[in-house]
Protein backbone atom coordinates (compact mmCIF):
# COMPACT_ATOMS: atom_id res chain seq x y z
CA UNK A 1 0.00 0.00 0.00
CA UNK A 2 1.33 3.16 -1.06
CA UNK A 3 1.66 5.96 1.53
CA UNK A 4 -0.67 9.15 0.94
CA UNK A 5 1.22 12.16 -0.93
CA UNK A 6 0.46 14.88 1.07
CA UNK A 7 0.57 19.05 0.26
CA UNK A 8 3.30 20.36 3.22
CA UNK A 9 3.84 23.20 1.91
CA UNK A 10 2.26 26.63 -0.29
CA UNK A 11 3.06 29.47 -2.02
CA UNK A 12 0.83 32.14 -4.04
CA UNK A 13 0.55 35.38 -6.22
CA UNK A 14 -2.17 36.21 -7.63
CA UNK A 15 -4.45 39.44 -8.68
CA UNK A 16 -5.86 39.21 -5.26
CA UNK A 17 -2.52 39.75 -3.11
CA UNK A 18 1.38 38.44 -2.37
CA UNK A 19 1.15 35.34 -0.49
CA UNK A 20 -1.12 32.28 0.70
CA UNK A 21 -3.28 33.59 3.60
CA UNK A 22 -3.76 37.59 2.43
CA UNK A 23 -5.18 35.48 -0.85
CA UNK A 24 -7.62 33.00 1.10
CA UNK A 25 -9.05 36.11 2.99
CA UNK A 26 -9.88 38.70 0.30
CA UNK A 27 -11.03 35.39 -1.85
CA UNK A 28 -13.56 34.39 1.10
CA UNK A 29 -14.39 37.74 1.99
CA UNK A 30 -15.86 38.37 -1.83
CA UNK A 31 -13.16 40.66 -3.32
CA UNK A 32 -11.75 40.71 -6.66
CA UNK A 33 -8.34 41.50 -7.79
CA UNK A 34 -9.64 42.54 -11.57
CA UNK A 35 -9.18 45.93 -12.48
CA UNK A 36 -8.09 48.62 -15.35
CA UNK A 37 -4.82 48.12 -16.97
CA UNK A 38 -3.44 51.31 -16.62
CA UNK A 39 0.29 50.36 -16.22
CA UNK A 40 0.62 49.29 -19.87
CA UNK A 41 0.21 50.84 -23.21
CA UNK A 42 -3.00 49.27 -25.08
CA UNK A 43 -2.91 50.85 -28.23
CA UNK A 44 -6.49 50.14 -29.84
CA UNK A 45 -6.71 46.97 -28.41
CA UNK A 46 -10.09 46.86 -27.03
CA UNK A 47 -9.71 45.09 -23.62
CA UNK A 48 -9.00 47.31 -21.16
CA UNK A 49 -9.01 45.17 -17.94
CA UNK A 50 -7.00 42.19 -16.34
CA UNK A 51 -5.94 40.29 -13.14
CA UNK A 52 -3.09 41.91 -12.32
CA UNK A 53 -0.74 41.26 -9.46
CA UNK A 54 -0.97 44.30 -6.90
CA UNK A 55 1.97 46.09 -6.39
CA UNK A 56 4.24 46.82 -2.62
CA UNK A 57 3.42 50.44 -3.56
CA UNK A 58 -0.15 50.28 -4.21
CA UNK A 59 -0.97 47.37 -1.92
CA UNK A 60 1.45 47.61 1.45
CA UNK A 61 -0.10 44.65 3.29
CA UNK A 62 0.16 42.13 0.78
CA UNK A 63 1.52 43.74 -2.71
CA UNK A 64 4.21 42.14 -4.09
CA UNK A 65 7.80 43.32 -3.65
CA UNK A 66 10.32 41.56 -6.00
CA UNK A 67 13.25 43.19 -4.15
CA UNK A 68 12.18 40.59 -1.23
CA UNK A 69 12.61 37.69 -4.08
CA UNK A 70 15.98 38.44 -6.20
CA UNK A 71 18.60 40.92 -5.93
CA UNK A 72 17.85 44.43 -8.05
CA UNK A 73 21.31 43.49 -10.50
CA UNK A 74 18.84 40.23 -11.35
CA UNK A 75 15.40 41.89 -12.48
CA UNK A 76 16.16 42.56 -15.85
CA UNK A 77 17.67 39.04 -16.23
CA UNK A 78 14.25 37.36 -15.28
CA UNK A 79 10.71 37.56 -17.09
CA UNK A 80 8.00 38.09 -14.56
CA UNK A 81 6.50 34.82 -14.67
CA UNK A 82 9.82 33.34 -13.27
CA UNK A 83 9.66 36.21 -10.35
CA UNK A 84 6.24 35.37 -9.60
CA UNK A 85 6.94 31.39 -9.47
CA UNK A 86 10.45 32.38 -7.04
CA UNK A 87 7.95 34.05 -4.83
CA UNK A 88 5.67 31.13 -4.84
CA UNK A 89 8.39 28.98 -4.09
CA UNK A 90 9.89 30.85 -1.56
CA UNK A 91 6.50 31.25 0.38
CA UNK A 92 6.06 27.10 -0.24
CA UNK A 93 9.22 25.71 1.14
CA UNK A 94 9.61 27.99 4.25
CA UNK A 95 6.52 26.56 5.23
CA UNK A 96 7.11 23.00 4.61
CA UNK A 97 10.41 23.88 5.95
CA UNK A 98 12.25 21.60 2.91
CA UNK A 99 15.96 22.99 2.50
CA UNK A 100 18.17 20.34 1.68
CA UNK A 101 21.67 20.09 2.40
CA UNK A 102 22.71 16.80 2.00
CA UNK A 103 23.44 15.50 -1.75
CA UNK A 104 21.12 12.85 -1.68
CA UNK A 105 18.28 14.92 -0.52
CA UNK A 106 18.51 17.58 -3.34
CA UNK A 107 18.51 14.39 -5.77
CA UNK A 108 15.13 13.54 -4.06
CA UNK A 109 13.81 17.19 -4.86
CA UNK A 110 11.90 16.81 -8.30
CA UNK A 111 10.71 20.84 -9.35
CA UNK A 112 7.84 20.78 -11.98
CA UNK A 113 5.97 24.21 -12.86
CA UNK A 114 4.26 24.46 -15.81
CA UNK A 115 3.55 27.65 -18.10
CA UNK A 116 0.93 27.67 -20.19
CA UNK A 117 3.34 30.70 -22.48
CA UNK A 118 6.33 31.27 -20.84
CA UNK A 119 8.25 34.86 -20.74
CA UNK A 120 5.57 36.27 -23.15
CA UNK A 121 6.14 40.44 -22.65
CA UNK A 122 10.37 39.80 -22.66
CA UNK A 123 9.73 37.70 -26.34
CA UNK A 124 7.17 41.03 -27.23
CA UNK A 125 9.94 43.34 -25.66
CA UNK A 126 12.59 42.00 -27.71
CA UNK A 127 11.32 42.37 -30.76
CA UNK A 128 10.35 46.04 -30.27
CA UNK A 129 14.11 46.20 -29.14
CA UNK A 130 15.30 44.54 -32.36
CA UNK A 131 12.63 46.61 -34.68
CA UNK A 132 13.54 49.63 -32.80
CA UNK A 133 17.46 50.20 -31.83
CA UNK A 134 18.83 47.21 -33.33
CA UNK A 135 19.75 42.98 -32.73
CA UNK A 136 23.22 44.93 -31.15
CA UNK A 137 20.85 46.12 -28.77
CA UNK A 138 19.00 42.99 -27.87
CA UNK A 139 20.09 41.58 -23.87
CA UNK A 140 22.00 38.42 -24.11
CA UNK A 141 19.56 37.09 -21.39
CA UNK A 142 16.50 37.70 -23.97
CA UNK A 143 16.26 33.24 -24.56
CA UNK A 144 16.75 32.31 -20.83
CA UNK A 145 14.26 34.96 -19.35
CA UNK A 146 11.14 33.99 -22.02
CA UNK A 147 11.72 30.19 -21.96
CA UNK A 148 8.88 28.03 -20.50
CA UNK A 149 11.48 25.62 -18.64
CA UNK A 150 13.06 28.79 -16.59
CA UNK A 151 10.99 29.18 -13.61
CA UNK A 152 11.58 25.37 -12.81
CA UNK A 153 15.28 26.16 -13.88
CA UNK A 154 15.53 28.99 -11.49
CA UNK A 155 13.82 27.41 -8.56
CA UNK A 156 15.80 24.33 -9.09
CA UNK A 157 19.14 26.66 -9.24
CA UNK A 158 18.27 28.63 -6.50
CA UNK A 159 17.77 25.88 -4.06
CA UNK A 160 19.89 23.04 -5.36
CA UNK A 161 17.32 20.58 -6.60
CA UNK A 162 19.04 17.91 -8.63
CA UNK A 163 16.11 15.50 -9.00
CA UNK A 164 13.42 15.75 -12.18
CA UNK A 165 12.91 19.25 -13.67
CA UNK A 166 10.31 20.06 -15.70
CA UNK A 167 7.44 22.42 -17.26
CA UNK A 168 4.33 20.74 -19.16
CA UNK A 169 3.24 23.83 -21.58
CA UNK A 170 -0.34 22.31 -22.00
CA UNK A 171 -1.96 25.55 -21.92
CA UNK A 172 -4.70 26.24 -19.01
CA UNK A 173 -4.62 22.13 -17.83
CA UNK A 174 -0.52 23.00 -17.44
CA UNK A 175 -0.69 23.95 -12.98
CA UNK A 176 -3.28 20.66 -12.63
CA UNK A 177 -0.62 18.98 -15.31
CA UNK A 178 2.31 20.04 -13.14
CA UNK A 179 1.23 18.42 -10.10
CA UNK A 180 -0.10 15.34 -11.56
CA UNK A 181 3.77 14.70 -12.90
CA UNK A 182 5.00 15.77 -9.28
CA UNK A 183 2.94 12.42 -8.00
CA UNK A 184 3.83 10.25 -10.66
CA UNK A 185 7.66 10.74 -9.84
CA UNK A 186 6.86 10.55 -6.07
CA UNK A 187 4.87 7.19 -6.66
CA UNK A 188 7.55 5.82 -9.36
CA UNK A 189 10.48 6.46 -6.81
CA UNK A 190 12.19 8.91 -8.82
CA UNK A 191 12.00 12.03 -6.54
CA UNK A 192 10.56 11.99 -2.59
CA UNK A 193 9.48 15.66 -2.52
CA UNK A 194 8.19 17.46 -5.59
CA UNK A 195 7.65 21.42 -6.22
CA UNK A 196 4.73 21.51 -8.34
CA UNK A 197 2.94 23.93 -9.68
CA UNK A 198 2.30 26.63 -12.38
CA UNK A 199 3.48 30.79 -13.35
CA UNK A 200 2.50 33.15 -15.86
CA UNK A 201 2.80 36.65 -16.74
CA UNK A 202 1.63 37.60 -20.12
CA UNK A 203 -0.24 40.09 -19.39
CA UNK A 204 0.86 42.39 -22.81
CA UNK A 205 -1.00 44.11 -26.01
CA UNK A 206 -0.55 40.83 -28.20
CA UNK A 207 -1.50 38.49 -25.98
CA UNK A 208 -4.72 40.78 -25.36
CA UNK A 209 -4.99 41.53 -28.95
CA UNK A 210 -4.73 37.81 -30.01
CA UNK A 211 -7.42 36.26 -27.37
CA UNK A 212 -9.08 38.71 -28.40
CA UNK A 213 -8.82 37.92 -32.17
CA UNK A 214 -10.39 35.15 -30.65
CA UNK A 215 -13.30 36.36 -29.29
CA UNK A 216 -12.24 34.78 -25.36
CA UNK A 217 -11.90 38.51 -23.46
CA UNK A 218 -14.42 40.23 -21.99
CA UNK A 219 -14.22 43.78 -23.64
CA UNK A 220 -16.06 44.91 -20.85
CA UNK A 221 -14.21 48.61 -19.67
CA UNK A 222 -16.44 50.37 -16.51
CA UNK A 223 -17.07 48.08 -13.31
CA UNK A 224 -13.93 45.67 -14.24
CA UNK A 225 -14.29 43.92 -11.18
CA UNK A 226 -17.88 42.86 -12.42
CA UNK A 227 -16.59 41.36 -15.50
CA UNK A 228 -15.35 37.55 -14.79
CA UNK A 229 -18.83 36.35 -13.95
CA UNK A 230 -18.85 32.37 -14.62
CA UNK A 231 -21.93 30.37 -15.04
CA UNK A 232 -24.07 34.23 -15.51
CA UNK A 233 -26.25 34.57 -18.59
CA UNK A 234 -24.65 37.77 -18.90
CA UNK A 235 -20.83 36.55 -19.03
CA UNK A 236 -18.99 37.67 -22.43
CA UNK A 237 -15.56 35.99 -22.06
CA UNK A 238 -12.62 35.31 -19.74
CA UNK A 239 -10.49 38.26 -17.93
CA UNK A 240 -6.76 37.26 -17.95
CA UNK A 241 -5.01 37.14 -15.40
CA UNK A 242 -1.44 36.49 -13.55
CA UNK A 243 0.53 35.11 -11.11
CA UNK A 244 1.84 31.64 -9.56
CA UNK A 245 1.10 29.00 -7.41
CA UNK A 246 3.15 26.37 -6.56
CA UNK A 247 2.84 23.32 -3.66
CA UNK A 248 5.46 20.96 -1.81
CA UNK A 249 4.28 17.53 -2.01
CA UNK A 250 5.76 14.11 -0.81
CA UNK A 251 4.14 11.06 1.12
CA UNK A 252 3.01 11.10 4.29
CA UNK A 253 5.84 8.59 5.85
CA UNK A 254 8.58 11.22 4.41
CA UNK A 255 6.89 14.21 6.17
CA UNK A 256 6.94 12.74 9.06
CA UNK A 257 9.92 11.17 9.04
CA UNK A 258 11.36 14.70 8.75
CA UNK A 259 8.82 16.62 11.03
CA UNK A 260 7.15 18.28 8.46
CA UNK A 261 3.38 19.14 9.04
CA UNK A 262 0.91 17.69 6.61
CA UNK A 263 -1.99 19.98 5.15
CA UNK A 264 -4.11 17.71 2.87
CA UNK A 265 -3.68 15.11 0.69
CA UNK A 266 -3.25 15.25 -3.01
CA UNK A 267 -5.14 11.92 -3.85
CA UNK A 268 -5.97 11.59 -6.86
CA UNK A 269 -5.39 12.70 -10.88
CA UNK A 270 -6.24 12.12 -13.82
CA UNK A 271 -5.97 13.61 -17.50
CA UNK A 272 -6.97 12.84 -20.99
CA UNK A 273 -8.02 14.77 -24.91
CA UNK A 274 -10.55 15.40 -26.23
CA UNK A 275 -8.98 14.51 -29.79
CA UNK A 276 -11.89 17.11 -30.88
CA UNK A 277 -10.51 20.98 -31.66
CA UNK A 278 -8.11 23.01 -30.81
CA UNK A 279 -9.63 25.50 -29.03
CA UNK A 280 -13.29 23.90 -28.04
CA UNK A 281 -13.95 21.01 -25.89
CA UNK A 282 -17.21 18.54 -27.17
CA UNK A 283 -20.76 19.49 -26.06
CA UNK A 284 -20.96 16.42 -24.49
CA UNK A 285 -17.66 16.95 -21.92
CA UNK A 286 -16.69 13.77 -22.34
CA UNK A 287 -12.84 14.18 -22.28
CA UNK A 288 -12.96 16.29 -19.28
CA UNK A 289 -15.29 13.65 -17.84
CA UNK A 290 -12.52 10.89 -18.48
CA UNK A 291 -10.26 12.77 -16.50
CA UNK A 292 -11.90 13.88 -13.57
CA UNK A 293 -13.30 9.32 -13.37
CA UNK A 294 -9.60 8.83 -13.71
CA UNK A 295 -8.89 10.75 -11.11
CA UNK A 296 -11.60 9.26 -8.58
CA UNK A 297 -10.07 5.64 -9.79
CA UNK A 298 -7.03 6.93 -8.52
CA UNK A 299 -8.33 8.43 -5.40
CA UNK A 300 -10.73 5.32 -4.69
CA UNK A 301 -13.51 7.27 -4.34
CA UNK A 302 -16.80 7.66 -6.12
CA UNK A 303 -18.30 11.12 -7.15
CA UNK A 304 -20.44 10.65 -3.91
CA UNK A 305 -17.73 11.37 -2.00
CA UNK A 306 -16.93 14.75 -3.56
CA UNK A 307 -18.14 17.61 -1.25
CA UNK A 308 -17.11 20.75 -3.31
CA UNK A 309 -15.73 21.49 -7.16
CA UNK A 310 -14.10 24.32 -8.06
CA UNK A 311 -14.55 24.53 -11.36
CA UNK A 312 -12.14 25.45 -14.67
CA UNK A 313 -15.00 27.94 -15.47
CA UNK A 314 -13.48 30.68 -17.33
CA UNK A 315 -17.07 32.93 -17.80
CA UNK A 316 -16.99 31.94 -21.48
CA UNK A 317 -19.96 30.88 -22.51
CA UNK A 318 -18.91 28.08 -24.24
CA UNK A 319 -16.76 26.62 -21.85
CA UNK A 320 -18.98 26.53 -19.17
CA UNK A 321 -21.69 24.92 -20.55
CA UNK A 322 -18.99 22.02 -22.15
CA UNK A 323 -17.39 21.74 -18.05
CA UNK A 324 -21.31 21.04 -16.90
CA UNK A 325 -22.14 18.88 -19.44
CA UNK A 326 -18.67 16.89 -18.28
CA UNK A 327 -19.53 16.98 -14.57
CA UNK A 328 -23.47 15.73 -15.46
CA UNK A 329 -21.08 13.12 -17.15
CA UNK A 330 -19.71 12.01 -13.60
CA UNK A 331 -22.09 13.23 -11.30
CA UNK A 332 -25.12 12.51 -12.99
CA UNK A 333 -28.54 13.94 -11.36
CA UNK A 334 -26.17 14.04 -7.61
CA UNK A 335 -24.68 16.98 -9.27
CA UNK A 336 -27.04 19.48 -8.11
CA UNK A 337 -25.96 18.60 -4.56
CA UNK A 338 -22.49 19.37 -4.98
CA UNK A 339 -21.17 22.88 -4.34
CA UNK A 340 -19.27 24.19 -7.52
CA UNK A 341 -17.65 27.35 -7.41
CA UNK A 342 -15.28 29.10 -9.92
CA UNK A 343 -12.62 31.40 -8.05
CA UNK A 344 -11.40 32.80 -11.53
CA UNK A 345 -14.44 35.50 -10.69
CA UNK A 346 -12.32 37.13 -8.34
CA UNK A 347 -8.78 36.32 -9.96
CA UNK A 348 -9.43 36.23 -13.59
CA UNK A 349 -8.02 33.37 -15.59
CA UNK A 350 -4.13 32.79 -14.96
CA UNK A 351 -3.56 30.57 -17.87
CA UNK A 352 -1.33 27.78 -17.34
CA UNK A 353 -0.63 28.92 -13.13
CA UNK A 354 -4.70 28.43 -12.92
CA UNK A 355 -4.28 25.07 -11.81
CA UNK A 356 -1.52 25.47 -9.53
CA UNK A 357 -3.37 28.25 -7.46
CA UNK A 358 -7.07 26.72 -7.72
CA UNK A 359 -5.28 23.34 -6.52
CA UNK A 360 -4.45 25.50 -3.35
CA UNK A 361 -7.90 27.24 -2.98
CA UNK A 362 -9.28 23.59 -2.98
CA UNK A 363 -7.67 22.35 -0.53
CA UNK A 364 -7.88 25.48 1.53
CA UNK A 365 -11.35 24.92 1.48
CA UNK A 366 -10.72 21.32 2.38
CA UNK A 367 -8.87 22.37 5.55
CA UNK A 368 -10.51 25.13 6.25
CA UNK A 369 -14.39 23.96 5.86
CA UNK A 370 -14.87 27.39 3.55
CA UNK A 371 -16.09 27.25 -0.09
CA UNK A 372 -15.07 30.27 -2.05
CA UNK A 373 -17.54 31.90 -4.10
CA UNK A 374 -18.34 32.95 -7.27
CA UNK A 375 -18.72 36.19 -7.41
CA UNK A 376 -21.41 38.19 -10.00
CA UNK A 377 -23.38 35.45 -10.45
CA UNK A 378 -26.77 37.16 -10.37
CA UNK A 379 -28.55 35.02 -13.12
CA UNK A 380 -27.86 31.54 -13.57
CA UNK A 381 -27.21 30.39 -17.65
CA UNK A 382 -30.00 28.68 -19.04
CA UNK A 383 -29.74 24.60 -18.04
CA UNK A 384 -27.60 25.02 -15.14
CA UNK A 385 -30.42 26.56 -12.69
CA UNK A 386 -30.59 23.21 -10.59
CA UNK A 387 -27.28 23.77 -9.75
CA UNK A 388 -25.88 25.22 -6.79
CA UNK A 389 -22.90 27.49 -7.96
CA UNK A 390 -22.03 29.30 -4.18
CA UNK A 391 -23.06 32.59 -5.69
CA UNK A 392 -22.05 35.79 -3.90
CA UNK A 393 -20.61 34.71 -0.56
CA UNK A 394 -18.62 32.05 0.78
CA UNK A 395 -19.97 29.24 2.95
CA UNK A 396 -19.02 26.87 5.67
CA UNK A 397 -19.72 23.26 4.94
CA UNK A 398 -17.47 20.53 6.44
CA UNK A 399 -15.99 18.84 3.02
CA UNK A 400 -13.36 15.89 2.93
CA UNK A 401 -12.80 16.13 -0.80
CA UNK A 402 -12.71 18.50 -3.54
CA UNK A 403 -12.18 18.38 -6.95
CA UNK A 404 -9.94 21.13 -8.85
CA UNK A 405 -10.52 21.23 -12.82
CA UNK A 406 -8.03 22.56 -15.89
CA UNK A 407 -8.52 22.32 -19.55
CA UNK A 408 -6.96 23.66 -22.10
CA UNK A 409 -6.41 24.68 -25.99
CA UNK A 410 -5.75 21.73 -27.54
CA UNK A 411 -7.99 19.46 -26.17
CA UNK A 412 -6.03 18.95 -22.87
CA UNK A 413 -7.65 18.26 -19.47
CA UNK A 414 -6.51 17.63 -15.93
CA UNK A 415 -7.95 17.02 -12.73
CA UNK A 416 -6.99 16.59 -9.58
CA UNK A 417 -8.95 15.49 -6.56
CA UNK A 418 -7.67 17.15 -2.54
CA UNK A 419 -8.64 15.40 0.21
CA UNK A 420 -8.85 16.11 4.19
CA UNK A 421 -6.39 14.08 6.60
CA UNK A 422 -8.79 12.20 8.46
Amino acid sequence: MHSPIVITGMGMISPLANGVKANWQRLIAGQSGIRTLSHIELGDVPVRIGGVVPRIEEDSEAGFDPLRVVDKKDLKKLDRFTLYAMAAAQEALLQAGWFPETEQDKRATATIVASGIGGFTTITEAQNTLEQRGYKRLSPFTVPAFLANLAAGNISIRYGFKGPLGCPVTACAAGVQAIGDGMRLIRSGEAKVAIVGGAEACIDPLSLASFNALKALSLQTDQPTQASRPFDKERNGFVMGEGAGLLVIETLEHALQRGATPLAVVSGYGTSADAHHITAGPDDGSGAAMAMETALNMANLSSADIGYINAHATSTPVGDRAEVAALRNVFGASLAQVPISSTKSATGHLLGAAGGVESIFSALAVMHGELPPTLNLHEVDEGMESLDFVPLMARQVDIRHALCNGFGFGGVNAALIVSSLQ
